[in-house]
């Protein structure tokens, strides 16, 4: 008798369990009006959980409607965020969609554990050794949702390369090429030795040498170790009108140069 009690409590259960997995409960409609209701359910957009009425477990894990737009599909709005992305060139030190550059973090796996607002915030309040590209608040609502978007699409699995973190180093004088022929007017971010530089009247150099960098030698092409060498004997003779003087390196100089700025692919 008990064991047929349990069967029967258990098929109820079942039964219950399936009919709230053919129809899960869309609580937040107690609250917001629907919309976009041709998406499906609340969360297919929003996240959060809609089996409850209790705010702070409803809106676990939330993304509010400003950060939502890239659900939408290819929008004029997700179009704007991607070209901001190639723009500032930030896969020069970030891994977005799958691709980009491992100096810093690896953007796809920060939008899974940051909140949209947090990453909004670290966009637009940049952190150290990143550069501050003074965007809007629209601006930067339009990277976080390019970056949600292109995190979705990444590929599944994991590159096999290990981030490697590199502490705060400021107040230390840098003994390496960079930091005493470059550093009094670059900033770069880099595998080897982290954060390099002090100054910021030239442009960031972090991932000069990778193929996510601008397109900025001639104003057109790549960089590679070549022209990077040609343009430090004299920058004039490449851009007639840059302030940049020549900077002079012995052979040994210029190679642990290259050897700071490469990025492993």
């Amino acid at each position: 008798m008990v064991a047929g009690l349990l069967t029967i409590v258990l098929v109820a259960v079942l039964q219950v369990a399936s009919a709230g997995a053919a129809h899960p409960r869309q609580l937040c409609l107690g609250c917001h009006a629907a919309h976009y209701a041709e998406q499906g359910v609340c969360t297919a957009c929003h996240r959060g959980n809609p089996a409850s009425e209790r705010k702070n477990i409803a809106h676990q894990q939330l993304i509010a409607g400003r950060y939502a737009a890239f659900t939408l599909g290819d929008t004029r709005l997700l179009r704007s965020g991607e070209h901001l992305i190639d723009q500032y060139a930030c896969r020069r030190c970030h891994v977005i969609g799958g691709r980009g550059n491992r100096l810093s973090a690896d953007l796809d796996r920060s939008v899974a554990r940051k909140t949209p607002e947090a990453i909004g915030t670290s966009i637009l309040q940049p952190v150290q050794n990143m550069p501050d590209f003074r965007v809007s608040k629209q601006q930067a609502i339009l990277l976080v949702n390019a970056l949600l978007s292109a995190s979705a699409r990444a590929p599944a699995g994991d590159a096999g390369q290990r981030q490697i973190v590199h502490f705060d180093r400021s107040g230390t004088a840098g003994k390496d090429v960079f930091s005493i022929k470059c550093g009094p007017c670059h900033l770069a971010l880099t595998r080897r030795s982290g954060g390099l530089g002090q100054g910021d009247a030239g442009p960031n150099l972090s991932g000069l040498l990778s193929p996510y960098y601008p397109e900025t030698f001639r104003g057109r092409d790549r960089w590679t170790e070549r022209d990077l060498a040609e343009w430090l004997k004299n920058p004039r003779r490449i851009r007639p009108w840059a302030r940049m003087r020549p900077v002079l390196l012995t052979e040994p100089e210029y190679r642990e140069l290259v050897e700071i700025l490469k990025v492993e692919q």
